[in-house]
């Protein structure tokens, strides 16, 4: 499968349709965006189960910063509705094929319990009294 472009119109649709989303935010200028072009699609081709999508910075201005994509190349990885993965850089064939490997063995279930509870208890855990004189 050839890779998606991603538009503020049909990205919502591509994450929520499909289980696991690769992003690459990019542009035509960045040197490195080009050098990692070949190994994102090579991974693609490898990979026919996934998604693989890319965004142009430059075309879809609002989606680049509704990510607070401030470097790029920057690679995402979107799991069930959830992004797991989020970092700029250009990586080399290997680093990408290993990272697809680990996001596929992500317990899902496992991530979203963390979420809810990194959201359910934002400060620290209840039970030492902050403030308390010592001795």
């Amino acid at each position: 499968m050839a890779t998606v472009e991603l538009t503020k119109e049909n990205f919502d649709r591509t994450v929520s349709e499909n289980p696991f989303v690769l992003i690459d935010f990019w542009a035509g200028w960045c040197r490195p965006c080009l050098a990692f072009a070949p190994v994102y699609e090579k991974a693609a081709e490898a990979n026919p189960d996934l998604v693989f999508a890319k965004v142009d910075t430059e075309a879809q201005q609002e989606l680049a910063a509704a990510f607070q994509i401030t470097s790029i190349p920057t690679l995402m990885i979107v799991r069930d509705q959830v992004a797991i993965f989020a970092q700029p850089g250009a990586l080399p064939e290997a680093a990408l094929t290993d990272l697809i490997g680990q996001a596929r063995a992500l317990d899902m279930d496992e991530v979203r319990a963390k979420i809810s509870a990194q959201q359910a208890a934002p400060g620290e855990e209840p039970g030492g009294a902050p403030g308390t004189p010592e001795g």
